[in-house]
């Protein structure tokens, strides 16, 4: 009987090891997890949600993180030491400096897309706001992004070139009535959505994930075009998956998902 117990005991214990040491596998192939940090302007995020799971779709056992800021945050913090592999930006400046401290390559970035400016009304309209010039309007409450963050920074572009169009002072105007300077697009729509504000300037990618808002089209001669680079960073330790995930965003299905969400193609 207590030869019977040793050898039953044995068995257990045989059993329980092998349990430990065995991986699970896909046929012959070890399972491995990967996590790839990237990192894109807030613009990006609904467009970029939609890829990153396609792309993990692809790529079994690949994890894509997003951090969604406005360009130059994100850069400020890939600078400061920032663990990232894609650096995806709403303006070409914040990329150059980057390839300029060394933290993207020399002739990497690539332009994957471009976009361009929208006025952002709330649904109900409260400032019965119709034409583009009404945004000089004294009174009426503008909300904008910071003049540091790209879209911010277009739309002050944009209101000089309105000057030719709807008077010499008008860019004057319409920043008099500014009573909000956002850290990023999205929370500019915020405003909007929460009715804080009568008018905001945004992308058109923007006006598109928030179709219960009502918009005004800004004409080309008025608006701005945005081009967005993106890149792999030099000191990435997922090389090879970063630059997998910057062929994919390039390729005609992303670019599909992209101009879905308003963006406009790879001028």
């Amino acid at each position: 009987m207590k030869r019977n117990c040793v050898l039953i005991l044995f068995f257990v214990l045989f059993l329980t090891a092998c349990s430990a040491t065995t991986q699970p596998t896909v046929g012959s192939t070890e399972i491995s997890s990967r996590m790839l940090t990237v990192f894109a302007a807030t613009s990006l995020t609904e467009a970029f949600t939609e890829i990153g799971r396609a792309f993990e779709a692809d790529h079994p056992g690949v994890s894509i993180v997003f951090n969604f800021a406005n360009a130059q945050a994100l850069r400020t913090q890939i600078e400061e030491g920032a663990s990232a592999d894609v650096f995806a930006s709403a303006n070409t400046k914040e990329m150059d400096a980057l390839v300029a401290n060394g933290l993207v390559g020399k002739n990497v970035p690539q332009i994957f897309l471009t976009n361009k400016l929208v006025v952002i009304l709330p649904a109900d309209n409260p400032a019965a706001l119709e034409k583009l010039e009404d945004l000089g309007t004294p009174g009426i409450k503008l909300v904008l992004a910071a003049e540091e963050v790209p879209v911010g920074e277009y739309a002050r572009q944009s209101f000089e070139q309105m000057n030719a169009s709807f008077g010499a002072d008008f860019k004057d105007k319409a920043l008099a009535n500014v009573v909000s300077n956002e850290d990023n697009v999205k929370q500019v729509v915020a405003k909007i959505q929460l009715g804080e504000a009568d008018a905001g300037i945004v992308y058109t990618s923007d006006g598109v994930a928030a179709p219960e808002l009502k918009t005004i089209e800004i004409p080309a001669g008025l608006n701005i075009i945005a081009k967005y680079p993106i890149a792999p960073l030099v000191k990435s330790e997922n090389a090879d998956l970063a630059a997998q995930f910057v062929e994919y965003v390039l390729s005609i299905e992303s670019q599909g998902t992209l101009q879905k969400w308003g963006f406009g193609p790879i001028p």
